[in-house]
Parts: C-alpha cells; sequence; structure tokens
C-alpha cells in the first residue's frame, strides 16, 4: 500500500495551489479527469498520480481499509467535493400548470368564439336601425333572445375554466406523487462501501468522494470512480453514450467508471472521484436544466467582464484618438 505522507513530492507541491490544503485535489481536477477515457485516461493517471494508489494517497484514503468512517473526515469532505445529490428542479406552481393547460389549441379556440359570442351579445345597433328591425319583425320573442345572447358565451368560458382547472390539478397531483416516490427510493437505495476494514451498506446520498465501493453484477453506480481491482468487469454504458455494447473496464484500458451506468459482468472496487452534480450523470442532469441558477450567474458575470473590456479598450482608443490630434 501507498505511503499516504508525500512531503516534498510533487504531489504536495501542487497540492498547494489548490484552495484545499487538507486534500491534494481539487474538485476541477477530478471533474477533469473523469472526462476522459480509455487509454487517455490510463496516461493521466501514470502522469499526474503515478498509479491508481497515487490518487487515493492524495484524496487521503487507503486502497484496501477505505476510509476511517469518523464524522468529522467525512462532513470535511461532503463541504469540499459536494453531497451526492443531484439537486431537483423546483417544482411548478399550480397558476403554472394553468397557464400551461390554457396553451392548448382547442381551448384557445373555444375562448376566442366565447369571446366573439359574448361581445355580439352585448352590441345593440343604432335606433332608427332597431326600429325599422322591430317593424318589420314586429316580435317580442327577438328582444328576450338578445337580451339571453350572453348565456352561450358564459357558458362557453365556464367550460373551458373547468376543464383548464381539472388538468392543472391531475398535473399537480401526479407530480406530487412522482416526487414522494423519487424520495423513498432514494432514501432506501443503498450501496456497499470499506470503511476502517469493514465492508458496510450506506445510503447512496451518504457516499463521498475517497469512498472505496465494492461494484458487482447487476449494480447501478452511484457516483464517478476510477478502477482499483477489477474481475472480467463490463459496463453498460448506453444511458450516457447510447452505445449498446458493454465495455469492458481494467486497469490496464479503461478503469473509468461513471455514474448511471450498470454493472452488466463481473465485480470490482474503485476509489469514489465525483458525486452529485461534479458527477457525469450530475453534469448531464445540469446542463439539462437542474443548475439554470447556477449557469446564469455564471452568464451574467462573463457578460459584466466582457463589458468592462469593451469600456477599457472604447476609453484607450479616445484616450489615442485626443493624444494623436494633439501631437
Amino acid at each position: 500500500m501507498t505511503n499516504n505522507s508525500f512531503s516534498g513530492s510533487k504531489y504536495v507541491r501542487r497540492g498547494e495551489a489548490n484552495h484545499d490544503a487538507e486534500f491534494s485535489c481539487s474538485v476541477q481536477e477530478l471533474r477533469s479527469l473523469m472526462e476522459l477515457r480509455g487509454e487517455e485516461a490510463v496516461a493521466r493517471i501514470q502522469e499526474s498520480y503515478s498509479e491508481v494508489n497515487g490518487l487515493c494517497a492524495r484524496l487521503r484514503t487507503s486502497p484496501v481499509d477505505g476510509l476511517d468512517g469518523k464524522s468529522e473526515d467525512i462532513d470535511r469532505r461532503k463541504e469540499v467535493f459536494g453531497l451526492n445529490i443531484i439537486p431537483p428542479k423546483k417544482p411548478k406552481t399550480f397558476l403554472q400548470l394553468v397557464w400551461e393547460a390554457l396553451q392548448d389549441v382547442t381551448l384557445i379556440i373555444l375562448e376566442v368564439a366565447a369571446i366573439i359570442s359574448l361581445g355580439l351579445s352585448f352590441y345593440h345597433p343604432p335606433d332608427a336601425e332597431r326600429q325599422n328591425c322591430g317593424s318589420a319583425a314586429g316580435g317580442v320573442d327577438d328582444e328576450s333572445e338578445a337580451e339571453a345572447g350572453w348565456i352561450e358565451g358564459a357558458a362557453i368560458l365556464l367550460s373551458v375554466v373547468c376543464v383548464v382547472l381539472v388538468t392543472a390539478f391531475n398535473d399537480w397531483s401526479k407530480e406530487k406523487q412522482f416526487r414522494g416516490l423519487q424520495n423513498r427510493i432514494e432514501q432506501e437505495q443503498k450501496f456497499t462501501v470499506v470503511r476502517g476494514g469493514q465492508v458496510i451498506q450506506i445510503k447512496v446520498s451518504e457516499i463521498v468522494v475517497g469512498d472505496i465501493a465494492q461494484v458487482k453484477y447487476g449494480d447501478l453506480l452511484p457516483a464517478d470512480g476510477v478502477l482499483i481491482q477489477g474481475n472480467d468487469l463490463k459496463i453498460d454504458e448506453s444511458s450516457l453514450t447510447g452505445e449498446s455494447d458493454h465495455v469492458k473496464k481494467n486497469l490496464d484500458k479503461d478503469p473509468m467508471l461513471l455514474s448511471g451506468t450498470h454493472v452488466m459482468e463481473g465485480s470490482g472496487k474503485m476509489v469514489v472521484t465525483a458525486v452529485g452534480v461534479n458527477s457525469q450523470s450530475g453534469i448531464i442532469f445540469t446542463l439539462l436544466g437542474a443548475g439554470d441558477e447556477g449557469d446564469n450567474e455564471d452568464k451574467k458575470d462573463k457578460k459584466k467582464e466582457e463589458h468592462k473590456r469593451k469600456d477599457s479598450k472604447g476609453k484607450k482608443s479616445k484616450f489615442s484618438r485626443i493624444e494623436s490630434y494633439f501631437t
């Protein structure tokens, strides 16, 4: 087993540049590592960490005994590397569901027809025309029908309101049931890890970077990791790559294990390198809209920086023109 002390070595010198003095790997470094595949990933591991044991040493974990399981260490890893939770989108409010239900083409046609019907029912022609029409028709029934003409338009609007409210309530109840079922599954799902030299099962949400996880046939990987030991391990990565062929994983050719993929054959052990929104499945969920707020903030900051650069360039150009004019 590789010694965990790296004083005076290249690992510590690299780690000093990171924001985290306790760990010699930053979140961005691990994310960039997990974006590599195949021989390129093997070359990066050999170049940066010498071997997988070197990566474990920089993460302050043992490839055999795993983490010590102390609450202080677990809390520190959650603070530095994040939780193994992908925050869901904010649920839609009832008013938003009502607005979506109103976008139906059939309901829009009914709404327009109801408004036109109400407008015609309240429209009265001039007095001269009314007298001529009254002398020609000479009936009191026409006047009563004209006065009750608004009922048809109001009935159409009332039916549209009923349909919209029922549709919005059904969507709201379905979304609520789905979120409750999803929370129940996340709380009950467990995974096998090694802590303090003992094999235990913990909740998926409690997995942290540096955990030594055991993978076997039928498992759904809950986090990204690098293979430490494998036995005819084959992974189905179709959920991420779309390829139906099973990918063989070993230390020499492709040791990268990704969250959201299924173990189809064999078994092995991996060191967890990315969890939650920093994992590959978390990055995909973020791109699909789970992290819109953070992305918007980044875009706003970039736009502000671009505006500042443009303003500074404009001021410099104006100053140079004035200076050239006087010279």
